[in-house]
């Protein structure tokens, strides 16, 4: 039925789409002054019934929202009224915004067209987590460590892990000093804000465990003393899943540890084609520069407390960890450590889209990596060929997200 409509009346329909669309259609359950909210609701203006009656309500909103000449003042008026609406991100989220986005570009001058896995590298850093890059070899999981390492002006050391690696190699060792007559600590390369521990499954459990007290307390005990680790601290680990041999799995108490677990994968075709052009370089990681300083890491920690998070979305991530441990396929499911990894995340995740507050959204992008290395399978599961990461995703389909606003 083809009737004739004032644009007036089609940016009406048009709020009131958008207000049933983020907010569903009771508007008893809002309040205006609900600081619980992203941002103010949005309160359709009355319609004229007599003129509805006559107006295929249908076809008036998906005109407004179409490309055609007709509706195009239409609909950039509208977008420029809810902009209003919506409170603008503060100078600190946008600033947060500004840097991380910095530092993602400089790495990605090392690692070319790997940007989730390089965002994922930095929600850890910003968190003060750690991760664990498990991939082929050839893939650049030491590039990556690398090259967050030369982004961030701080101090950087590296690990290679063998069988015959004591812990003593890992945080130090205190000897005697013959001149000196004392007893005198040396550090040892752990003492570093970014550390990558690379191969890490190929040293033995015993050297494994020196990393369990300093990647969850960041700090280190020897010989009876207590020493802090410098601040920002993320350890970076890689591990090749496909030589087992000569090899110690790593034990869940360690895995629990990681923030984050990724992969890289092969690159595309045609960002293998632009690498097989730069050829002649032979070291990516050497030619960026810093572009942040430990202190701005930190203070980009500070800003971040400040994003906002709802209850619903506490509540919508608890209900995703008790899914992992309630699955029939899950010999055990995520700990508290899960949920609180990626709370914390995601509030990372938040400010770097330049908002202050957290979305399903940002869980949903940060549960595979943050909770898919926390679960066990049982024997039937696995003997099916199922993964922790296939297992996550079906969690995500079946666990309903929030609407908020609702």
């Amino acid at each position: 039925m083809s009737t004739t409509t004032d644009p007036s009346n089609d940016e009406t329909r048009l709020s009131e789409a958008t207000h049933l669309s983020r907010f569903g259609n009771n508007e008893n359950e809002l309040n205006a002054n609900d600081k619980s909210l992203p941002f103010p609701p949005i309160y359709p203006k009355p319609i004229d019934t007599a003129q509805s009656a006559n107006t295929d309500d249908e076809n008036t909103i998906l005109g407004a929202f179409g490309d055609t000449s007709k509706n195009e003042a239409i609909n950039q008026k509208t977008v420029s009224n809810i902009s209003t609406i919506i409170e603008p991100p503060s100078d600190s989220i946008l600033d947060f915004k500004h840097s991380f986005d910095l530092l993602a570009n400089n790495i990605s001058k090392v690692v070319v067209g790997k940007s989730k896995p390089i965002k994922l590298c930095i929600t850890a850093l910003m968190v003060g987590g750690h991760v664990l890059l498990e991939d082929n070899p050839g893939t650049g999981k030491t590039q990556l460590a690398r090259g967050l390492a030369n982004s961030v002006s701080t101090s950087f050391k590296r690990i290679q892990f063998t069988p015959d690696l004591l812990p003593s190699d890992v945080v130090g060792v205190t000897f005697y000093d013959q001149k000196t007559g004392e007893f005198e600590f040396r550090e040892g390369p752990i003492f570093a804000s970014i550390v990558l521990a690379d191969e890490i499954n190929r040293a033995s459990p015993k050297t494994q465990s020196a990393l369990l007290e300093v990647m969850e307390e960041q700090k280190t005990t020897v010989d009876g003393k207590t020493y802090e680790m410098p601040q920002p601290f993320i350890v970076i680990a890689t591990q090749n899943p496909l030589e087992q041999l000569g090899t110690y799995k790593l034990p869940e108490a360690q895995m629990d540890r990681f923030l984050i677990k990724t992969s890289l994968g092969a690159p595309g075709h045609d960002v293998a084609i632009r690498i097989l052009r730069d050829i002649d370089i032979i070291d990516r990681a050497q030619t960026v520069s810093p572009v942040l300083s430990a202190n701005d890491i930190v203070r980009l920690r500070r800003t971040a407390t400040a994003v906002r998070i709802d209850e619903r979305i506490l509540e919508y991530i608890e209900h995703l960890v008790e899914a992992t441990r309630l699955n029939e396929k899950l010999r055990v499911g995520s700990s508290m450590r899960g949920a609180l990894a990626l709370t914390r995340c995601a509030r990372i995740w938040a400010a770097a889209d330049g908002r202050d507050y957290v979305l399903p959204d940002d869980v949903q992008d940060l549960a595979v990596p943050v909770l898919a290395h926390r679960i066990i399978l049982n024997a039937e599961t696995a003997f099916k060929g199922e993964t922790a990461e296939q297992i996550i995703s079906e969690i995500l389909e079946s666990v309903p997200a929030p609407v908020m606003g609702a």
